[in-house]
């Protein structure tokens, strides 16, 4: 018999576009309250959008590096082979760890080094704009296009074959897919992290010139420990490399692949906004910014844990508790920004918390925002007839993934 999908946790549950009522009953009445979190275990879940700030800000209080303290259900991995999985991972660490691991990094992602690759985003835009008109009406936009436009700039960046992008891809689906079993999401992530170490010992063999080779002439050291690493002997380890390398894999291309195809239907479902990111230059900076605090698409990020007793909005919590920051109920807040629930382009950044905040704010927010000031007038300006082929009610949103988006959206021009 087929296994029933689990009980979506609420942080997670969405009405279309729309975070659910029970999301802003719990930020308009106590603003934070005990819930089961996505692997069963019990939560505190942050609803208002100054006490998540005030949670994502402070790493001191509310610490990423506690995967290893808890065991999810269905879990065959030792404590070292998790250990092993987490090497690397910026989300899942602290300062001073996660400012060390951050510096190897942020020179690639500055606004100044990404505005290097516009002219190849054009050209990979443009490129996939063709081969839609080439092949006709209709099509489905993500397959066709808001999936592999920041697949190939990422693997050109990162240096991963883009011929692998299939495999990697259908793998990163489903190990997010929450309605996936446990054992079957493992094994996946076991796939891809040996996908990705034996990519590590290609670049280490004849290290390139994308990211990937960076790191390995800049940075790397041979049989080094992670804990040798951590206490200053050298730099990155392979594991850590190998960790880095698939975040910014997964992360660079579930990200704004998700936006592009969601903030599309959105921008459908809402034609005078289609209209001015289409027609003036200057509306598609503020609309992106718009589009992502509309949208939201990362349900909470990373679980926090308290490492030491604390109070929000009123609220006591002990340490060693579970915390989850509600990012859609934030973005939606009355508080933070008038009529929150209507999407208007024209209002710009407004301090949201799409790409998070503190010293986890999404490093790769430069190019996820070039990608999307890209892409999406240009979407629009080669097809303005563009139209949804399916009622809306039967466009398939994903709704069981971590990152909120939609697995198909047919499209006629």
């Amino acid at each position: 018999m087929t296994q029933a999908p689990p009980e979506l946790p609420l942080h997670m549950r969405r009405d279309h576009f729309d975070p659910v009522a029970e999301l802003a009953e719990v930020r308009e009445s106590e603003g934070v309250r005990r819930v089961t979190s996505t692997f069963g275990m019990p939560a505190w879940l942050v609803a208002r959008h100054d006490d998540v700030r005030d949670v994502l800000a402070d790493a001191t209080r509310f610490s990423n590096a506690s995967q290893l303290a808890f065991s999810l259900p269905d879990d065959p991995r030792s404590a070292e082979e998790k250990r092993k999985a987490l090497a690397g991972q910026m989300l899942a660490t602290d300062p001073p760890d996660h400012t060390r691991l951050r510096r190897f990094l942020t020179p690639e992602f500055t606004v100044r080094r990404m505005r290097r690759l516009e002219p190849r985003i054009v050209e990979i835009v443009d490129q996939h704009l063709d081969a839609m008109e080439a092949a006709g009406s209709p099509a489905d936009l993500v397959p066709s296009f808001a999936l592999p436009i920041p697949s190939l700039v990422i693997c050109e960046l990162l240096g991963v074959p883009y011929a692998d992008r299939d495999e990697f891809q259908h793998r990163t689906a489903r190990q997010l897919d929450l309605s996936i079993p446990m054992p079957e999401r493992i094994a996946l992530q076991r796939e891809g992290r040996a996908y990705m170490e034996k990519l590590v010992a290609g670049a280490k063999a004849d290290p390139g010139e994308d990211m990937l080779g960076m790191l390995v002439r800049e940075h790397g050291a041979d049989g080094l420990s992670t804990a040798e690493a951590q206490d200053g002997a050298a730099e990155i380890t392979d594991d850590e490399l190998a960790g880095l390398a698939s975040l910014l894999l997964v992360a660079g291309h579930e990200t704004t692949s998700n936006m592009l195809g969601l903030g599309t239907l959105a921008l459908l479902r809402h034609p005078d906004q289609l209209a001015l990111v289409r027609d003036d230059p200057d509306a598609i900076v503020p609309a992106v910014e718009e589009l992502m605090r509309w949208l939201s698409i990362v349900h909470t990020g990373v679980a926090r844990t308290t490492t030491q007793d604390v109070e929000i909005a009123g609220q006591h919590i002990p340490k060693g508790e579970l915390v989850l920051c509600a990012l859609p109920s934030a973005n939606r807040d009355p508080s933070f920004i008038d009529d929150p629930d209507t999407l208007d382009v024209r209002r710009g950044s407004m301090g949201h918390i799409a790409f998070g905040h503190g010293v986890h704010h999404c490093l790769g927010a430069p190019l996820a925002r070039m990608e999307m000031r890209i892409a999406f007038p240009a979407l629009l300006k080669r097809f303005p007839d563009l139209a949804s082929a399916l009622p809306f009610d039967e466009i398939p949103f994903r709704a069981y993934h971590f990152i909120y988006g939609l697995h198909s959206l047919p499209v006629t021009w």
